[in-house]
């Protein structure tokens, strides 16, 4: 029978596992399930040709029980509500694995942003705003950016909000540029956060990050910005990445200038000039030491797990590894490093912008990075120390079931204390 691969199903799939090892009350587990609150809404805009198009909008507030909700918002063409749900599933995850308060949401737009120019996506960002003004706020729900979503954008969408409550409400939304207070070191906290448990997962595992071969499918902001880092924080070979269109491989290692060049001139790094050709499903495959997914959900699957070489899967991305494929890579013996806690970052750097806004203080990048670090470290060692645990009681759990038995855990309780069950 063929893996199931809807997100959704899959969120529910892996909360689920969790609940049955941690042995979570059952009132919480069904709360646990569904989201809170799930809004739908149509955006007329009046386009280029001067006719009207009506675009299909989501919200997904999951739980708020630790705080305001908190999650991105997507513009893309194949966006759908059970995906939306299930990155809002993960967000309430995330924030609780972090220890930050909020709670879990996640928003999207289908649209093809590359079909669009900028009047169009600023009406359509407003119109957004628009339609959901009435369930957000700085105490209620902060949306950030996402997949096909900017910094300029965010801009555009709390200005639309400012108009509403009639004073700049800053702290509506993250992720936004420098100069209507966003914050420093936000735009690649994401992979930062990555790089911190990259460098204690290869402690764990004796990999030499300075030789270490690397793999990154996807070449967007996480995916760019784990090139990058993983060179100038540790020194790493980065010998394979690819895009939506295909991949390449040099095993004396790849140049950004002439993966940007070959982007630009060719339309993909597969146009990489003196590097091997591959596809998406090749570079996943290929010979290295980390792989790390920065792309799109369900890249590794039942059907491709156990071609996997490399000894630590790092999930940049959000949901890139399906249930069945996680418990492969675990009995072979390969580290996969979950989701919600490798690109945890981005919510951090987001939950730290949020403050300086509520503040009106502001930080500097090294006290950012600084202060990311100290989080994400402290999570990766409760995962490792709540599996160590868990295996001590004979229950041998992956990486993730650890980081959901703590999530969850969290969630559950202050469900409880507020009395909601």
């Amino acid at each position: 029978m063929a893996e199931e691969l809807n997100p959704f199903k899959i969120a529910q799939q892996q909360l689920d596992e969790a609940a049955k090892v941690m042995e979570l009350e059952e009132e919480a587990h069904q709360m646990l399930r569904e989201p809170m609150r799930t809004l739908v809404v149509n955006i007329p805009v009046k386009m280029r040709d001067g006719k009207a198009k009506v675009f299909q909008g989501f919200r997904v507030q999951y739980n708020d029980a630790r705080g305001p909700s908190k999650g991105g918002i997507r513009f893309h063409p194949a966006e759908n509500l059970d995906t939306v749900k299930a990155l809002a599933a993960w967000m309430t995850w995330k924030t609780a694995l972090a220890n930050i308060p909020f709670g879990g949401a996640k928003g999207g737009i289908i649209c093809d942003t590359k079909q669009m120019n900028d009047t169009e996506l600023e009406a359509l960002s407003r119109g957004y705003i628009r339609a959901i003004g009435k369930y957000i706020g700085p105490e209620i729900d902060v949306p950030a950016p996402d997949v096909y979503t900017t910094p300029q954008i965010m801009a555009w969408m709390m200005d639309e909000y400012s108009n509403i409550v009639r004073h700049g409400a800053f702290d509506v939304i993250t992720g936004k540029p420098l100069d209507v207070w966003g914050s420093e070191g936000r735009n690649d906290s994401t992979a930062m956060g990555g790089m911190y448990v990259m460098r204690e997962a290869a402690k764990n595992l004796g990999i030499d990050l300075k030789k270490a071969k690397i793999a990154v499918q996807g070449f967007g902001n996480a995916g760019k910005f784990a090139y990058t880092l993983s060179k100038q924080l540790f020194g790493s070979n980065v010998v394979a990445i690819s895009d939506s269109t295909g991949a390449v491989y040099d095993p004396a290692g790849l140049d950004l200038a002439k993966l940007e060049k070959a982007k630009e001139e060719t339309g993909s790094v597969s146009g990489y000039e003196g590097g091997q050709k591959l596809t998406n499903e090749q570079l996943l495959e290929s010979d290295v030491d980390i792989l790390i997914p920065a792309a799109i959900e369900n890249q590794i699957t039942g059907a491709n797990a156990d071609k996997i070489k490399a000894k630590l899967v790092l999930e940049l991305a959000n949901g890139p590894v399906t249930p069945e494929a996680d418990r492969i890579l675990h009995e072979r013996g390969i580290f996969d490093a979950p989701d919600f806690l490798v690109n945890s970052g981005g919510v951090i750097g987001s939950y730290f912008e949020w403050v300086q806004n509520t503040q009106h203080y502001y930080w500097t990048a090294d006290e950012v990075y600084s202060k990311l670090d100290k989080i994400i470290t402290k999570s990766y060692a409760d995962m490792m120390a709540t599996k160590k645990e868990y295996d001590g009681k004979g229950k041998k759990v992956t990486p993730r079931t650890a980081a959901y038995i703590i999530a969850v855990g969290r969630v559950a309780s202050a469900m409880k204390t507020r009395g909601w069950y």
